[in-house]
């Protein structure tokens, strides 16, 4: 089974169409995909046309951005039902401030000696309501202003660099109970990428079962190999099954593509195995 369970389209903030994106999952071998863009799922029947006509297995999917100890946790929904009043609801909610947000990012920026970024960014905007970091990253890059994606998050808009904006997102418990109420799976996107002390990873995980959370990713684009194996025994020690996904956002150089990644480990459980 080639899963790929995260991945981001236009109605977020990747570059290609959901459509598109379904396509080069199934050209790059993807047999079970989702579509997961960020507090959004406007893409879901597009997406689960495009999936179904090619043969390709489809679950809706969503990522949400919830605060948990002062950053920024996504929450992954899986098999979710994208037709949910209570999920939709919540969703707006969630992107509420977006605008507000990259204002002053652009203002920040521009204090840093990087003019009209809030505007470089609108330009990479499908969505206007989904403006994003990634947005003001590309920007950065084809400007010169730094060298990748990862470059600009390293430098300027990662959580607690100076060029980035604390948002205030949806709580732990709220994006849980949204996904539950539309049918799906709760899963922990990248831990990896959350700077947080085993402590409070722990209790960041103990809420997360607390709420009915069953699973976690452990191979994903935002993972290194160390971190497959670290995140795998995660999963083991707490009981969480285990989910896979690119992270996809665009074709780009160093970047993981669409279902390239290894398969989980053997001794994990799979999210999907509840659904096939």
């Amino acid at each position: 089974m080639n899963a790929d369970l995260h991945c981001h389209s236009t109605v977020s903030d990747g570059q290609l169409a959901p459509a598109e994106v379904a396509r080069r999952a199934h050209a790059c071998g993807v047999t079970l995909w989702a579509l997961t863009d960020h507090d959004e799922i406007r893409g879901q029947l597009e997406a689960r046309e495009a999936a179904q006509a090619l043969g390709m297995g489809y679950l809706a999917g969503v990522e949400i951005s919830v605060t948990w100890a002062s950053r920024t946790v996504h929450i992954v929904g899986l098999n979710i039902d994208p037709t949910c009043q209570t999920l939709i609801d919540g969703l707006a909610r969630t992107r509420n401030g977006r605008s507000a947000r990259a204002e002053a990012i652009g203002e920040q920026l521009a204090a840093l000696g990087i003019p009209d970024a809030y505007a470089g960014a609108l330009k990479y905007v499908s969505n206007p309501d989904m403006i994003s970091r990634t947005h003001f990253a590309r920007y950065m890059v084809e400007s010169g202003y730094a060298a990748s994606t990862q470059d600009v998050f390293s430098r300027y808009l990662g959580d607690g660099k100076s060029g980035n904006v604390p948002h205030r997102w949806a709580k732990l418990a709220d994006a849980v109970s949204w996904i539950q109420a539309a049918g799906g799976e709760a899963v922990i996107a990248h831990p990896g990428r959350y700077a947080y002390t085993p402590v409070e990873f722990d209790a960041l995980f103990g809420e997360f079962i607390d709420l009915g959370g069953k699973a976690i990713e452990v191979v994903t684009g935002s993972h290194t190999p160390d971190q497959y194996r670290e995140y795998a025994e995660v999963a083991r020690r707490f009981g969480f099954e285990a989910s896979r996904g690119s992270d996809f956002h665009a074709v780009e150089p160093g970047r993981v593509d669409l279902g390239s990644l290894p398969p989980l480990p053997s001794f994990l459980t799979p999210v999907w195995t509840r659904w096939l």
